[in-house]
């Protein structure tokens, strides 16, 4: 039995999962330098990201008791993509959704949410989708995050790469026949834009995604652009005060739903008049209590409204 046999199996963990979690040890860490006991403390999903530091006293955390959860790595062709994994212990057929992380990639708080989902009885998985292009997580400077990883990720190279991790979590036990997806900021974004692309969807949740924009090769086309070709009906969470996204274009976000079909006509927004950005932000100042515990209640109903 290796060292990491003996952590999975002392972990509790499933055999899937502890046998997915090996896996990504054992591929990874060789060649990066450091130990794998290393790579365990530094992977993707533990700590948080230097940007977003230091964190606020509110931060929340949610314990892994009951729960298989951990980094994992998830093939995509020949490039084995990193992920955080959070289901219920032994638990068969979980629903599935994919946690899509803000700019600062998949650290704790990601995770976080993933062992919150999972805590509710989901199979969560929370790709890396900035793996290519490097690791969001160790940026200070938000300039540079922006323009060396963010400016540089493809809208189609995400939208193939969540593809592939649904693909996984069918693979891993995963029912996907319920798949949701939810996501914050950039990653609210990509909801919507994977609402208009995944035909297995069942329901999206978009919070504070920005709604359109410039366009150009990276990223074709905006969330109002495929509005009226949503496969799956998405929530919309957002904040009045929230200066990088006014409330005239989740406005014309509304009218361009009413042109679709019944996904995006049975889309819905929710705007909370105190809130600004991030407001689900527990880690940052910008949270708010309130509209949070609101949007996570929302949420939860939301998927479950529509069969997720």
């Amino acid at each position: 039995m290796t060292n990491s046999d003996s952590r999975a199996d002392a972990a509790g963990l499933s055999p899937e999962l502890a046998d997915a979690i090996r896996d990504d040890i054992d591929t990874l860490a060789p060649g990066r330098g450091f130990s794998r006991r290393a790579f365990v403390g530094t992977a993707v999903g533990s700590g948080f990201a230097a940007a977003v530091l230091p964190v606020t006293a509110q931060t929340i955390t949610t314990d892994v008791q009951g729960l298989d959860a951990g980094p994992v790595s998830i093939p995509v062709g020949d490039f084995k993509m990193p992920a955080y994994v959070a289901q219920p212990a032994g638990k068969k057929q979980a629903p599935v959704v994919l946690v899509v992380s803000e700019i600062f990639g998949v650290h704790e708080h990601i995770a976080d949410v993933a062992r919150r989902f999972a805590k509710l009885g989901y199979l969560a998985v929370a790709p890396d989708l900035f793996a290519r292009q490097g690791d969001a997580k160790v940026y200070s400077d938000i300039a540079k995050l922006q323009t060396e990883i963010i400016q540089r990720t493809p809208d189609a190279q995400v939208l193939n790469d969540l593809d592939a991790a649904v693909a996984w979590a069918k693979g891993l036990g995963g029912n996907t026949a319920r798949l949701g997806i939810t996501g914050f900021c950039w990653g609210g974004r990509i909801v919507w834009l994977y609402a208009a692309h995944s035909r297995e969807l069942k329901a999206g949740v978009a919070w504070y995604g920005r709604l359109q924009g410039q366009t150009n090769a990276m990223t074709p086309k905006h969330p109002i652009d495929v509005a009226a070709q949503l496969h799956a009906p998405v929530l919309g969470l957002y904040g009045a005060q929230d200066n990088g996204i006014p409330v005239a274009t989740v406005a014309a976000m509304q009218e361009a739903l009413k042109q679709g079909g019944p996904a995006a006509k049975a889309s819905e927004f929710v705007v909370y008049p105190d809130a600004g950005h991030a407001f689900h932000a527990d880690y940052r100042p910008s949270y708010r209590p309130d509209p949070a515990k609101d949007g996570w209640a929302r949420c939860q109903a939301w998927f479950k409204q529509h069969g997720v």
